[in-house]
């Protein structure tokens, strides 16, 4: 007999169960098992001493077994927003968030749309021929997807041409991250195509999903593009006039990522804070523009529990990115992969970032394994000290030259400028008049290179991988120990979406029961399945 619930049968007065089909529940466990059973309703059933369960049946006021407890069936697809998953066309409030040089690969993207998710693919950092034969790739498989849009101050060309690339190719959803500012690029994409319907309301043909760790960032999506913005591009003929004119009214998003402690870009702000100032904002900036707005979250989500704590605060969906780097579909070798497996939550490090490094903008990266964090923070010291190269004391400079960059400042200096002729050859020039420009794109380029090293599993540089993770996946490894997916091989992008929504649609159940006094929260475990589909 189970007798630990604090239930009487009152919690609905007078409401009894009228059905045909009834357990009896001889433990903690057997009604442990009966509430993961998500697809169906659950009556927790009092009748004397003894415990039922049902899943079926209806309320009456009639003669039947008291009803101690009900919980209704607990949908994935409806853990989040309806809206957002209507207006993607998917059929779970899931995102896997772009990791750039494509390290949220096609494959990537392709299984989570398999699996009724978004994804998006990482077009940061790759060239745009790169970027073009993902897109055609994706496109061809005719399912919901977007690809990435990164900001990039030292390169707004860069920016620019992915933009048009995207506009060219019809893709009609990006995921714009990284941004200080709005830029010209990415409102371009906003309003190429907006257009008035029957009723007169704004109908747009792009979409963006735009991630933000700072609230005065998330308000710039929210809200209109700034006239001189606009401006600008009308004058360009970039832009219509009847697009300016409707871009003057409706915001750059409706969609944006509160992102926390993520990988990569990241201001590292508590999850709870970031979140509910977010949420207020949207409700603020909802009555304002007359448009359904959206707030997500990203950032720390490894496990059940973490997803579920999301979309109980509110959550239209949520965004993972460090899990999925861990998949067999994702683009950072296998040795990465290797590293990224064995961390715990406590193995990372925030380090300066290559593409911001002079305003002193950081990324969240791997710490176990590798010496990456801490050799990156040894640049920024020495390029905040001194004004140029050969200002820096002679042990360091033998020190970078000899373990950093594998060869000497002039041979790292005459690659970058073979780097910089093709996309940007006015740095070459900047760099020879400017000696503290020109060490900062000689540091640099040890920043960027040990990215792609990661990448591409280069054996001699595994001591400098650059790996972008954040704590999530020191979680998401103590929840997949002792199953199929604790290994690497064993982790498909797929089974990691639905095994998370999985798991919170189930504790979403279980904190409702809880409310009517039945806490099964310590007997509920909720290991990874492969057959995890099936319980969907």
């Amino acid at each position: 007999m189970v007798t630990m619930f604090q239930t009487n049968g009152e919690i609905f007065p007078g409401a009894r169960w009228s059905g045909s089909e009834k357990r009896r529940v001889t433990s903690i466990s057997d009604l442990a098992e009966a509430a993961k059973n998500i697809r169906k309703p659950l009556f927790v059933l009092s009748e004397g001493s003894a415990l039922f369960v049902s899943h079926e049946g209806s309320v009456t006021c009639h003669e039947g077994p008291a009803i101690a407890a009900w919980a209704p069936e607990s949908r994935a697809e409806r853990l989040g927003d309806p809206s957002f998953c209507e207006e993607y066309g998917i059929r779970y409030p899931y995102v896997g968030g772009s990791m750039a040089k494509g390290i949220c690969s096609v494959e990537t993207v392709s299984a989570l749309g398999r699996c009724g998710a978004l994804g998006f693919f990482g077009a940061g950092g790759l060239s745009i021929p790169a970027i073009s034969d993902a897109v055609d790739r994706l496109l061809a498989e005719g399912r919901p997807f977007g690809a990435n849009l990164i900001h990039n101050p030292s390169d707004y060309r860069a920016e620019k041409e992915t933009a048009d690339l995207y506009l060219k190719k019809g893709l009609r959803l990006i995921e714009a991250s990284a941004y200080i500012d709005l830029t010209p690029a990415v409102v371009k994409f906003a309003l190429k195509g907006v257009r008035r319907d029957e009723s007169g309301k704004a109908a747009r043909m792009n979409r963006i999903i735009a991630k933000a760790s700072r609230i005065e960032v998330a308000e710039k999506f929210l809200s209109p593009a700034r006239d001189s913005i606009i401006d600008q591009l009308l004058s360009n003929g970039e832009i219509t006039a009847e697009e300016a004119r409707i871009g003057r009214e409706i915001p750059v998003a409706c969609d944006v990522t509160a992102e926390a402690d993520s990988g990569g870009h990241t201001d590292n702000r508590p999850a709870p804070a970031l979140l509910s100032s977010f949420m207020e904002l949207r409700s603020k900036m909802q009555k304002r523009s007359g448009e359904r707005l959206r707030i997500g979250f990203g950032g720390g989500i490894g496990t059940p529990a973490a997803a579920a704590a999301a979309f109980a605060a509110g959550s239209a969906y949520i965004v993972t990115g460090s899990v999925n780097q861990s998949c067999v579909e994702s683009g950072v070798s296998d040795t990465a992969k290797e590293m990224l497996a064995a961390a715990s939550q406590a193995d990372t490090a925030m380090a300066p970032s290559a593409d911001m490094f002079e305003i002193g903008a950081k990324v969240q990266v791997l710490k176990k394994g590798t010496m990456f964090a801490m050799r990156a923070q040894k640049l920024w010291s020495l390029y905040n000290s001194c004004s140029r190269i050969e200002d820096i004391p002679a042990k360091d400079l033998a020190m970078i030259e000899k373990s950093m960059l594998k060869c000497s400042i002039g041979e790292c200096w005459e690659s970058t400028k073979r780097f910089f002729e093709k996309s940007a050859p006015e740095k070459i020039e900047k760099a020879e008049a400017d000696p503290r420009f020109k060490m900062a794109l000689i540091f640099r380029s040890y920043l960027g290179q040990a990215a792609g090293w990661a990448v591409k599993g280069v054996p001699e540089r595994k001591i400098d991988f650059q790996i972008w993770t954040g704590p999530a996946i020191g979680a998401f490894n103590e929840w997949c120990k002792g199953t199929f997916m604790e290994s690497p091989s064993g982790r498909r992008t797929d089974l990691t979406a639905l095994n998370l929504l999985y798991g919170a649609a189930v504790l979403t159940r279980l904190s409702l029961l809880r409310q009517q006094g039945i806490d099964l929260f310590a007997e509920t475990e909720l290991k990874p399945a492969r057959n995890i589909a099936e319980l969907l």
